[in-house]
């Protein structure tokens, strides 16, 4: 791997979208928590509004301010070219997220996003995931609450189980909090996509190595009551599960034959019936442009939660991993799911690859396989809860 003289680039950490709403909580956190030395920059399509940011932050003119456009490829180049670690907020990502992967392939840089976009983790693999193992550069996908609660709680609890046995976790999603206007547009976006998604899923598999003696996968369970956490589980059809099982593939820690599903859990059968049928809505109501334009118009991009509802927000992800004739339950929990924490885990993402010592990867990577322990630290030093429940 060539990391194409990155110690010489001016910056350690560039944000990239960082005057919309995950990008300013994502700069006040490193504002807050960088430390000393640290060389970072926010970056977007107005100066004016970056300036005004850094200055409501801080005022700290060591903090860099760039102007780059996700239209235009040449001010992406050199945004890529002048850090070592780049992290975009910029979606829906599938639109407007690939030119800055590609720079990021190019120059040897370290690309982490947000995205929870199963389409566009594919292409990327697809068409860029070679050029960036020539290169050094670390993909890092879905650095938020998706995913990062569920690839590192899975990795937490696989580390609890026996070696070289077949292992099976099931994880279990409860929170509480609001949308962004960027969710919604990338949620509705994604909803309105099913052929695309699954002709990119088709493209991966084609392209994709299998690991001889080796099998991960993440089949959708059945609805039904589960004893283990007290709740009705749905299966839930987010990203979440895709990024499990590239962990799985990639680390021989799973076992030869590892399988994940994965649940949203509820405490009553009517709220999970309403929630079925409001899911379905959303998506029919996606293939009506018309409709679609509507609903993206009640939350704007750049709108979001109250500070006061986003302290009233949180998430408890359970898990329960068997293997080998041992039982583990663990749980991975925290503030505000969709905003304040997945500021939080984002910016430590960025953090732990400028600065932690991590293992040899390259191309298309998970947080588990670049970061894993470290970043489970840093996260747990920050205040998530990553913790043993049961084991027997």
């Amino acid at each position: 791997m060539s990391r194409l003289n990155k110690t010489e680039r001016p910056y350690d950490i560039v944000l990239f979208g960082a005057t919309g709403f995950v990008g300013t909580l994502t700069a006040a956190y490193l504002a807050a928590h960088a430390p000393e030395g640290l060389r970072w920059a926010i970056a977007g399509r107005s100066e004016e509004r970056l300036h005004a940011l850094r200055e409501r932050l801080s005022g700290d003119t060591s903090v860099g301010v760039l102007r780059a456009d996700a239209s235009d490829p040449a001010s992406l180049r050199e945004l890529a070219r002048c850090t070592r670690v780049l992290a975009t907020t910029v979606g829906p990502y599938v639109l407007h997220g690939e030119g800055l992967v590609a720079a990021c392939a190019d120059s040897g840089t370290d690309y982490l996003d947000l995205c929870g976009e199963p389409e566009f983790v594919d292409l990327v693999y697809v068409r860029h995931d070679t050029r960036a193992r020539e290169t050094g550069a670390r993909l890092v996908h879905a650095c938020g609450f998706d995913s990062v609660p569920h690839d590192l709680g899975v990795y937490f609890t696989v580390r609890q189980l026996p070696e070289g046995v077949p292992l099976t976790v099931d994880g279990f999603v409860r929170a509480d909090g609001a949308l962004s206007g960027g969710t919604l547009a990338s949620a509705l976006n994604q909803f309105a996509r099913p052929l695309r998604m699954r002709a990119a899923a088709r493209d991966r598999a084609r392209h994709e190595p299998r690991t001889p003696g080796r099998r991960a996968s993440t089949p959708a369970g059945a609805p039904r009551f589960a004893g283990e956490v007290g709740a009705w589980v749905l299966p839930l059809p987010t990203v979440d599960p895709q990024i499990v099982r590239r962990s799985a593939r990639m680390l021989e820690r799973y076992g030869p034959d590892f399988r994940y599903r994965h649940y949203a859990a509820v405490r009553h059968l009517p709220v999970a019936v309403g929630g079925v049928a409001a899911v379905g809505a959303a998506v029919a109501a996606a293939q009506l442009p018309p409709v679609r334009r509507w609903l993206s118009g009640r939350l704007r991009p750049g709108q979001g939660p109250s500070a006061e509802r986003r302290a009233r927000s949180w998430f408890s992800v359970r898990f329960v991993g068997e293997g080998g004739g041992r039982r583990v339950l663990t749980e991975v929990a925290g503030g505000d799911p969709g905003y304040g924490e997945t500021a939080k885990m984002f910016a430590e993402s960025a953090l732990s690859l400028a600065l932690d010592d991590l293992p040899p990867t390259a191309g298309q990577v998970t947080t588990a396989v670049a970061m894993g322990d470290a970043l489970i630290a840093r996260l747990r030093r920050a205040g998530l809860t990553f913790r043993t429940a049961a084991a027997m």
